[in-house]
């Protein structure tokens, strides 16, 4: 053979060689690459947004997610995304962790806590730790469904004496909700029950809608007892989530979508805006709003509310006397499915403007404002996250947000309620049940007691 032939021959075998890494068969006999991670989904299987990872920068917001509206959309300085400071620590105690559904907690004045558990319905007392068997006497609202589902309860203000507590509750039967009813009974420690019990409102309608329209949500039903002395309670809008929000509370010939007030035997309270108004339900305080998480006075007598957006928008509300809070005209979120509500309006002339906002939605739920002798959480409320998974320490001046401080965040724990006790201490409910209601929660809800450091 010669050189040539030689030379010729060597680049034949080493294409050969070549072709035979890059074929198919050579192919398959290498590792292959690992691919390349995915980004995860910025919402849950429950269209919810993904908890936050909150920043703690002092100065910078605790959120720093996208706002789900692409525009900025506040209306005032200081309405959404206020700078974070770290107030105080705390010591955290858990005094029990075997609620179901747990909903409201209401502190006695001799230390015990009474309790709420959404489904099944019940009260339960908890005392220095020691969990009571369910409290007899819910047979006394005379329900026509199978079960009952127990929401707040907030006691008398002569408690101490009367032994009173009012509550809302709903009736369930066969994956069927009612509409939120206000009760109220007599608290009988030593037989383990309630007596007394009657009846004060039955919103109206008694069935706003039927199975394929999201039943078990927006229920509202949360209560606060004014210097007054009258009930306020919210009514949720009980609507489905669609991306055409049903109009009820904008119109006042059903209880859906208001916040309604009452007195303590159940009748209009006097001073309602809607008395005498043609085709008004005359126990409608405020209305425009969709699904009220949280109600209380703080200590200058201010009705104050939180409320679930749809996609962002989740609200605190300053409630007065015949407002409209605008839904589902207008909204600081958007559709789940990422269109407008409606014409996609923010605000509009004679419609009250949130407080305070959050986007995307953390679903706000109940709030306390602090009463304590702390002077690190003076002029602070505590706000439940459910979705959040927390508690928003919000520091108000003159009616404004100045700072916000994420507790509890480490937890992950699904925060239904925040009360304050008589001790000073700050009272947390975490919630078992889930976003729908079930007949069987797990019994690992969990009540805790925040004490500030200083």
């Amino acid at each position: 053979m010669s050189e040539k032939s030689g030379e010729t021959m060597k680049r034949r075998l080493l294409v050969l060689a070549l072709l035979a890494t890059a074929s198919p068969a050579a192919a398959q006999t290498q590792a292959p690459a690992a691919p390349a991670a995915a980004p995860a989904p910025d919402y849950n299987a429950g269209g919810l947004p993904r908890t936050p990872a909150y920043g703690t920068v002092e100065g910078q917001p605790v959120d720093s997610r996208p706002f789900e509206k692409k525009a900025d959309t506040r209306q005032f300085p200081g309405q959404t995304r206020a700078p974070y400071h770290h107030a105080t620590d705390f010591k955290v105690e858990v005094l029990t962790d075997k609620l179901s559904a747990a909903w409201a907690v209401a502190p006695l004045p001799d230390g015990k806590i009474l309790i709420t558990e959404r489904l099944p319905g019940q009260f339960r007392l908890l005392d220095k730790g020691n969990l009571s068997a369910p409290l007899a006497g819910l047979d006394g609202l005379k329900v026509g469904t199978s079960m009952v589902a127990l929401l707040d309860v907030v006691t008398h203000p002569d408690f101490a004496s009367n032994r009173t507590i009012y509550f809302t509750y709903t009736e369930y039967h066969d994956r069927t909700i009612g509409n939120t009813s206000i009760a109220r009974a007599v608290l009988d420690v030593n037989a383990n029950a309630i007596r007394d019990v009657k009846v004060l409102l039955k919103t109206h309608p008694f069935l706003p809608n039927d199975q394929t329209l999201g039943m078990g949500t927006k229920t509202g039903g949360r209560l606060a007892i004014g210097k007054d002395g009258f009930i306020y309670a919210t009514i949720g809008d009980r609507d489905n989530a669609g991306t055409r929000p049903w109009g009820v509370a904008q119109v006042n010939d059903t209880h859906l979508g208001k916040i309604v007030r009452i007195t303590k035997d159940g009748a209009p309270a006097p001073g309602n805006p809607f008395i005498g108004v043609a085709g008004a339900l005359p126990e409608i305080w405020a209305s425009g709003f969709r699904s009220q998480e949280g109600l209380t006075f703080d200590a200058n007598g201010t009705l104050w509310e939180t409320e679930h957006g749809p996609r962002g928008g989740d609200e605190l509300n300053i409630i007065e006397k015949g407002k409209n809070y605008g839904w589902p005209i207008i909204s600081h979120g958007i559709d789940y499915r990422g269109g407008d509500i409606g014409d996609g309006e923010v605000a509009r002339a004679g419609m009250e403007q949130p407080a305070y906002y959050w986007s995307p939605s953390v679903a706000v739920a109940g709030l306390a404002f602090y009463q304590g002798k702390s002077r690190a959480w003076k002029d602070s409320v505590f706000i439940g996250l459910l979705n959040g998974r927390g508690v928003s320490r919000l520091k108000l001046v003159n009616n404004k947000a100045v700072e916000e401080e994420i507790l509890l965040s480490d937890r992950k724990l699904r925060v239904r309620d925040v009360r304050m006790g008589n001790d000073g201490s700050l009272y947390v409910v975490t919630d078992s049940g889930g976003t729908a209601m079930s007949v069987n929660p797990p019994a690992t809800g969990q009540l805790l007691k925040l004490t500030p450091n200083r």
